[in-house]
């Protein structure tokens, strides 16, 4: 049985590149994971200083402004681990995985959507801005279902057992003779 040469499985280098090439990329692309994942760890620890702030001043102003940016901004460190994670993720398996960036959609939409019934309440009656308040707050969480589904089949797609060449294949039933009456 000849083997593929792009074969995954056996790390072949892809042709006329050589392996030094590889590294030097793969190296590369290492620096840059590592340079992303350090300035998600710094804007997380700001975001989090940053609410720790906003907290401080939600004892001073019993008011829903400042509650409306703490919650903000701790949705925002919500999406920043969880693009670290991504990162993370795509390190260890050497691939995008989509889901963390599925879940990073979900946030990022609940957080607007909460941000906007906050100001829609604050437009009651006015007209065509309360509708566009409720409007983009119907297509945000039409995407919450959209992305909440694609995750869902997703991580269906994960426990169904691999398909093509590397697939266990499992026996034929066998067909047990019938005693003759």
């Amino acid at each position: 049985m000849a083997q593929r040469r792009h074969d995954p499985e056996r790390r072949i280098p892809p042709p006329g590149f050589g392996r030094a090439g590889t590294r030097a990329l793969e190296f590369a692309e290492n620096i840059i994971y590592a340079g992303i994942a350090l300035l998600l760890v710094v804007a997380a620890l700001l975001l989090l200083t940053l609410a720790a702030r906003t907290t401080w001043t939600v004892f001073s102003d019993l008011s829903e402004q400042p509650m409306l940016e703490l919650l903000d901004v701790l949705l925002l460190v919500f999406i920043v681990v969880e693009l670290l994670f991504a990162v993370r993720t795509t390190v260890e398996k050497r691939e995008l995985v989509a889901e963390p960036f599925l879940i990073i959609g979900v946030i990022a939409s609940i957080k607007e959507i909460v941000v906007l019934s906050v100001e829609a309440a604050g437009v009651v009656g006015e007209g065509a801005e309360f509708t566009d308040r409720i409007t983009e707050i119907a297509v945000l969480g039409v995407l919450v279902l959209l992305l909440g589904v694609t995750s869902w089949l997703l991580r269906r797609k994960e426990r169904e057992p691999d398909e093509g060449e590397g697939a266990a294949v499992e026996p034929a039933p066998e067909e047990h003779a019938r005693p003759a009456g």
